[in-house]
């Protein structure tokens, strides 16, 4: 889509749309004190914190285990993914659901594959590129005690929040990554938590039954999820259920049911509806300025796997004119003026679909849509940037984005931005010398400057 609108427009957009934006099989090691015919479901929800020019953080669950005051343990994943853990920067997605023992467990136990495979942004030549290094890492299981006991019955679900900290994680000599100490944060959630909503769930479409408002998607690990809507589900650019088919790719937003493996979701976008997507950030634009004729995006998703793309490398995404654009978590007329191929910026998070054909050459991918998405963007506030009349503050963003981003840009913050972790109102803020802002990364019409959308704000001191 091609737009020509006034710069005036679009910064008045900016600021009436905050609002919309905040509003929108297991095996058992001995046998827990409570084991016996009754079982509840636990599921695992991932999330992390980002580090220096780091991009992807690629690790291998080996085991994730609940341990009960009996030292008897029951494990919460299946078999051992592999999981990108720079991939949902403030983000939280469902990394599993298990059927296991109802009882209560007070402790977690994880357990990391031998190696990890961190790539990281080198900015000294342009376009930047993506270099990748590998490093040894210990297989001693990371014990944690849960401040509050995870306690699971049969008609209620509960879970554990995996936080893994990159910043303290990842080691660095004389400038370079020389080592990893993994280091998570693992607190326990449910599913009407804040800690237990999932942010981002990406999944193809098996089936459809519109009669119950319900479709089927393939999870981790070949799991089948039935997805619940309603009239308070908000489908972006205005889909529905007679539109999805075998062929299409979703995100969804929304929680897990307390008794069962079903999600109730609250967003729905459909990515792709030609069964390809691929999602990660935007690294260069060209031009910088004006109407985008590509862009390069660095690959944090794929799917299908057999194109000519490739996980952890960058490719470059022709634009044409036709492909069209949608923000997720905003279902406005007035989107098309806030993001377009005009409006594309280094360091959004974006994800492409449209026929695998148009993927077989990474320099010249071919798309039909794009999406822009949240994502968390850790810095530092500007000393007395803090304007409560104008809900604005002015960020120095950090960790990768601030490779993309080196100059502070202006956070938007409503009356329904979420304050998380610490802060419960932007009073909190001013006390903080570390945050992080989960929102949309745009670009400001009037005069080129990168502002973002606060959907939440967290406190990371």
């Amino acid at each position: 889509m091609r737009f020509k609108n006034p710069a005036q427009t679009v910064v008045l957009s900016l600021l009436s749309l905050v609002a919309l934006l905040a509003a929108g099989c297991s095996s058992m090691t001995g046998a827990p004190s409570s084991a016996g015919a009754s079982m509840g479901q636990a599921f695992v929800i991932g999330t992390d914190a980002p580090a220096a020019n780091v991009v992807s953080f690629t690790a291998t669950l080996e085991s994730v285990d609940a341990i009960d005051s009996n030292n008897n343990s029951v494990p919460l994943i299946s078999g051992s993914p592999t999981v990108d853990f720079a991939r949902y920067d403030g983000l939280q997605t469902l990394l599993d659901v298990d059927d296991v023992p109802a009882g209560t467990y007070s402790s977690i136990s994880i357990t990391l594959g031998p190696s990890v495979t961190v790539g990281y942004l080198d900015t000294t030549v342009m376009p930047p590129s993506v270099k990748t290094t590998t490093l040894s890492v210990s297989t001693a299981p990371i014990d944690v005690a849960l401040p509050h006991p995870l306690t699971l019955t049969k008609t209620a679900s509960g879970g554990v929040r995996l936080d893994f900290d990159l910043n303290k994680s990842i080691q660095i000599t004389d400038g370079q990554i020389s080592g990893v100490n993994p280091a998570f944060n693992v607190g326990t959630v449910y599913p009407d938590d804040a800690g237990g909503h999932i942010d981002e769930f990406v999944a193809g479409v098996l089936g459809v039954d519109a009669t119950n408002e319900q479709f089927t998607i393939q999870g981790p690990h070949g799991r089948q999820f039935t997805v619940n809507v309603n009239g308070q589900t908000n489908w972006d650019d205005n889909s529905n259920l007679g539109e999805l088919t075998t062929n299409t790719i979703v995100q969804i937003s929304g929680k897990l049911d307390k008794a069962e493996s079903t999600i109730d979701a609250d967003e729905i976008a459909v990515l792709s509806q030609d069964k390809f997507f691929a999602s990660g950030q935007i690294t260069y634009v060209a031009p910088p300025a004006g109407e985008a004729s590509s862009f390069d995006l660095y690959l944090r998703s794929l799917e299908p796997t057999n194109t000519g793309l490739t996980l952890g490398n960058t490719a470059t995404v022709e634009l044409n004119g036709a492909e069209k654009y949608y923000i997720y978590w905003m279902r406005n007329p007035m989107t098309e003026f806030l993001f377009n191929s005009s409006a594309l910026v280094a360091g959004q998070d974006v994800s492409i679909g449209g026929p695998a054909s148009g993927a077989a050459d990474p320099t010249n991918v071919t798309i039909k849509r794009v999406v822009l998405r949240q994502w968390g963007f850790e810095g530092t506030i500007v000393p007395g940037s803090l304007n409560a009349a104008q809900g604005t503050f002015k960020m120095q963003v950090t960790g990768f984005a601030g490779v993309l981003i080196p100059t502070p840009i202006t956070v938007f913050i409503g009356n329904a931005t979420d304050f998380r972790y610490g802060f419960t109102s932007a009073s909190d803020m001013a006390a903080s010398t570390r945050i992080r802002v989960v929102g949309l990364l745009l670009k400001n019409a009037a005069n080129g400057n990168v502002v973002l959308l606060a959907r939440h704000v967290d406190d990371r001191d």
